[in-house]
């Protein structure tokens, strides 16, 4: 039997069709497209949740699910380097839910889109028989070139906002992207790649490896755990958790050994900041336990399915 394709597997084929176009600058296979230079709105990304797959309503309230939707967008365009700007929400609604239901959903899209002044400025609703599904486009400026996955040089030190691990005992549902965050780094120093953490700490690293065509050696010592991963009581270790629940949305980045040091001296937020290894030139990924002992980065983090067989 011949395995399904998985997501990235069918992502990639799609990108091989697709010829380039002179007004698009950024195409398939970072965390949004770039259109040209001297379009105002040129960072393009866009998201869809799926209910019992994304969130279940409960224990998620609609005000969550909305600011969600609204949220992982703004991570990809900071994961770019870029500034939000407006938003387009196209909503199926459950025929079986009321008027306060989607009352409390749009509250939850208006108090996201308020946090970083992000304009609601359009998109489309309808309603069927099933589940909530919510897609969202959101476009963002540029002050400078856009970061990408694919820049990472060997000697760069890796670097990752905030903690990682345990996202489904509520982070996925009330996280704040690293909007500002993203923003001083523009202002501080110059990221050569970024990814945001959405599908797992390995996984992602993995995509930014990949584009950029390096390896890498991550530091067990220095992966910032969150008090979630140490309280899961299933049989994964916090180490586990940490490395692939995913939907933790930080930024996971890379910066040149100079810039490192800056952000260690000088950390230009109050988010914490973890240098959690260094690219290689070999295309390996290694993880250097806390005994020294060097093993394979392990592939942890989420797949898409997208066909059954």
């Amino acid at each position: 039997m011949t395995a399904s394709p998985g997501e990235f597997e069918l992502i990639e084929s799609i990108r091989r069709r697709i010829p380039s176009h002179p007004l698009v600058e950024l195409g398939i296979g970072d965390d949004a497209a770039c259109l040209a230079p001297g379009d105002p709105g040129r960072l393009v990304t866009t998201d869809m949740l799926l209910e019992g797959v994304h969130f279940l309503i409960p224990p998620a309230t609609p005000r969550q699910v909305a600011f969600k939707a609204i949220n992982v967008n703004l991570s990809d365009i900071a994961a770019m380097g870029g500034t939000p700007t407006a938003a387009f929400v196209s909503i199926a609604w459950p025929r079986s839910r009321g008027s306060a239901f989607q009352n409390e959903f749009c509250r939850g899209l208006e108090e996201a889109c308020s946090l970083f002044h992000v304009s609601l400025a359009g998109g489309d609703t309808n309603s069927w028989d099933s589940r909530l599904v919510v897609s969202v486009t959101v476009l963002g400026r540029l002050e400078g070139p856009p970061w990408k996955r694919s820049g990472a040089q060997p000697g760069d030190w890796i670097f990752v906002t905030g903690s990682l691990g345990g996202s489904l005992a509520g982070h996925h549902l009330d996280f704040i992207p690293r909007v500002r965050e993203s923003q001083e780094l523009r202002r501080s120093v110059s990221p050569t790649s970024m990814i945001d953490v959405s599908d797992g700490f390995t996984a992602d690293l993995y995509h930014l490896l990949e584009e950029s065509r390096v390896g890498a050696i991550v530091h067990e010592e220095t992966i910032p755990v969150a008090p979630a991963a140490h309280e899961s009581r299933d049989s994964k270790t916090p180490l586990e958790h940490a490395l692939g629940d995913g939907e933790d949305f930080e930024l996971l980045f890379t910066v040149s050994p100079t810039d490192g040091e800056q952000l260690l001296r000088s950390p230009p937020f109050e988010t914490p900041l973890s240098h959690v290894g260094e690219i290689t030139s070999e295309p390996t990924a290694i993880l250097r336990r806390k005994t020294g002992k060097d093993i394979p980065l392990p592939r942890l983090g989420w797949t898409h399915r997208l066909i059954s067989d």
